[in-house]
């Protein structure tokens, strides 16, 4: 298989693992337990896990590009904004 096409640095690999272990994990919480409990959160929006995951990996992306776009790197802080958007998504929204 040629995965050439594509600049495979440790940050890119790192990100596709990432995002490759978030559906794992979800599938295996579905697994275990099904349903994925839809609830209303603050934003008033029935949502499922499967959502969550959806709005909270979004919502990561938005701030890792406005931070990119508005002050540069270093990352460290957009990397702690999105665990705390992570946190928040799953626990209120």
């Amino acid at each position: 298989m040629d995965l050439s096409w594509m600049a495979w640095t440790w940050p890119t690999a790192t990100f596709f693992i990432f995002i490759a272990l978030c559906i794992t994990t979800m599938g295996i919480w579905e697994y275990y337990r099904p349903g994925g409990d839809p609830r209303y959160g603050i934003f008033r929006l029935e949502t499922t896990r499967g959502d969550r995951l959806f709005i909270s990996l979004l919502g990561s992306a938005f701030i890792f590009l406005a931070w990119l776009f508005f002050i540069g790197a270093p990352l460290w802080w957009p990397t702690g904004i999105a665990i705390v958007w992570f946190v928040f998504v799953f626990r209120y929204v």
